[in-house]
């Protein structure tokens, strides 16, 4: 136990009390010490008082963190020293590192938006050029991704949290898997959490959604756009919803169209945005679902997700990538926060489950045949 026997005695006898969280028996735990007992009060009213008692009598030498003791389901009070917390340094610098993702992410959002080197991608570097076709879906996607970032920044910045750089992720399929950023520092509580993570869906949903509508209501630029069979719209119930509502008796089985190809850009930016949406481990969808359900939901729904995306990965590619990046890189856990207990307000809450709904909506495949009937019942 790395704190001195004298520091845990005036933590029980002035820090904690019968008012905030009145210590029945204490462990240690990671360097520091848990204390179990009884919490007095609003979670968020008792964690401040014994922040600032903790303030009065040790400065900044201590940290602590009022969390849910996962054996029991009782709150618990964990004091650590600050020195432990200090973020580790890696050997490449951060910034470098997303840099060269970032590049390699370029190249796979051209090379998406250029078919006739998708069948061999060594062709690419003998027909430079050909990747000029692909700035304009490029361009869309990134825009798509670069709000969707933007929007995690923002409000993280409103917030007191503080994000590092994003690495982007690169993908043959889609262009890009989207950005993983890490959070460098303790996060508040268990609401902050939750507009961090729901500000960036939100913000890439939106737009892609306007997008989306804008190439299905405006004609194709050259007069003859992208010509797709209707079966294309089958992939996802949102995408498919909205055309069936938008284009009507056009859209028929087995019928080739011609669509404004801002169609196909939205949707992969919307698809980007939703499979960060997924319920599990660190991705935005797991640390929505740990802000509004808890550490032990949060586990449920991350080993739920990572089974039936392994199940989709027998059909889908995209889905066998997108579970290894989640297994390897971001499978959590999500780091402790500062207060964990008390419940973000409903409006937050009803947006993040918005989220995480969006995301399915553009998962799910399109079940109805695209006739007139279908039309009516829609």
């Amino acid at each position: 136990m790395r704190i001195p026997k004298e520091t845990i005695d005036i933590l029980k006898d002035q820090v904690f009390g019968f008012d905030t969280f009145f210590v029945t028996s204490q462990e240690p735990y990671e360097g520091g010490v848990l204390f179990k007992g009884n919490l007095r009060g609003k979670p968020a009213t008792s964690y401040e008082k014994i922040t600032i008692r903790m303030q009065n009598n040790f400065g900044d030498q201590y940290k602590l963190f009022l969390l849910i003791n996962p054996e029991d389901d009782k709150p618990v009070a964990v004091v650590v020293p600050r020195k432990t917390l200090q973020p580790e340094t890696t050997a490449v610098p951060e910034w470098f590192a997303a840099g060269a993702f970032g590049l390699v992410t370029v190249f796979t959002l051209l090379l998406r938006n250029v078919p006739a080197l998708q069948s061999n991608l060594l062709n690419s570097f003998d027909n430079l050029e050909l990747l000029k076709d692909g700035i304009p879906g490029a361009l869309m996607t990134a825009l798509i991704l670069g709000v969707h970032e933007l929007g995690h920044f923002l409000v993280a910045n409103s917030v007191g949290v503080k994000l590092g750089v994003p690495y982007f992720v690169p993908s043959w399929q889609i262009g890009s898997f989207g950005a993983i950023t890490r959070i460098v520092n303790i996060v508040p509580k268990r609401e902050d959490l939750l507009k961090v993570a729901g500000a960036g869906p939100l913000a890439g949903f939106s737009l892609g959604l306007i997008l989306l509508l804008l190439g299905f209501i405006l004609p194709p630029a050259d007069g003859i756009g992208v010509i797709v069979d209707a079966s294309v719209f089958h992939e996802s119930f949102l995408a498919g919803g909205i055309a069936k509502l938008l284009l009507g008796d056009v859209l028929k089985e087995g019928t080739p169209l011609s669509v404004n190809p801002l169609v196909l850009w939205a949707w992969a930016g919307l698809l980007i945005n939703a499979i960060n949406s997924i319920p599990a481990g660190e991705t935005d969808g797991g640390r929505i679902s740990f802000a509004i359900w808890g550490r032990k939901a949060s586990a449920r729904f991350t080993a739920a997700s990572i089974v039936l995306l392994g199940l989709s990965s027998l059909f889908n590619d995209v889905a066998f990538y997108w579970v290894v990046l989640i297994f390897f890189l971001q499978r959590g856990p999500i780091a402790p926060l500062s207060e964990e207990i008390t419940d973000p307000e409903d409006k937050y809450v009803a947006l993040g489950i918005l989220v995480l709904l969006l995301g399915l909506l553009v998962c799910l495949p399109y079940p109805f045949p695209f006739t007139d009937e279908t039309m009516i019942g829609f």
